[in-house]
C-alpha cells in the first residue's frame, strides 16, 4: 500500500520517530546545588523535595566542598547510586517511585532530599521506615508532610 509515495511502513516510522522525539524533548533537567548553607540553614540542597516526570534528569551541582548525593531508599529495579565528593552529578530518573538520598558526610546535619518521579507514592512505606538519625530525624518528618 502507498500513501503520496511513501509506503505504509515508512510512514508508520516517520509517525513513531517524530513521537518518540517529541516526547523526549520534553524531558526536563533540574538542578539542585549541594550547599554548605542557605539561608539559616546548614549542609543542605537547594531543593529538599524535586518532583518530576518519568525521563526527566536532575544534576546536582557541586557549589560548596565536601558534598555527595547516595540514593538511601529507593523504588525496587533501582540500582544503587553514589556519587564522588566534590563532583557534579546527574541522573536520569527512569523508574517512577520515591527516592531518599543524603549526603554521605551530613547526613546526621539533616541534608536529605527526596525526589518523586511520575508522582507515585507506591514505595512510601519503605521510605517510611528509612533510619535516620541527628538532625535527619527531623527534617525526614517535615520532607515526608509535602509527599
Amino acid at each position: 500500500m502507498k500513501i503520496k509515495g511513501l509506503n505504509m511502513f515508512k510512514y508508520i516510522f516517520l509517525i513513531i520517530s517524530f513521537i518518540s522525539i517529541s516526547f523526549y524533548s520534553y524531558a526536563e533537567t533540574i538542578e539542585i546545588e549541594m550547599l554548605n548553607k542557605l539561608g539559616k540553614e546548614k549542609m543542605v540542597y537547594s531543593i529538599k523535595v524535586a518532583k518530576v516526570d518519568i525521563g526527566d534528569t536532575i544534576i546536582w551541582k557541586s557549589v560548596d566542598k565536601g558534598h555527595n548525593v547516595q540514593f538511601v531508599e529507593m523504588p525496587d529495579g533501582v540500582e544503587k547510586f553514589k556519587s564522588k565528593i566534590n563532583k557534579d552529578v546527574e541522573y536520569k530518573f527512569e523508574i517512577p517511585g520515591i527516592y531518599l538520598y543524603v549526603c554521605t558526610p551530613h547526613k546526621s546535619m539533616g541534608m536529605i532530599g527526596l525526589v518523586v518521579v511520575g508522582d507515585d507514592l507506591s514505595n512510601l512505606d519503605k521510605i517510611k521506615k528509612a533510619k535516620m538519625g541527628g538532625k535527619s530525624k527531623k527534617i525526614f518528618k517535615e520532607l515526608l508532610k509535602e509527599l
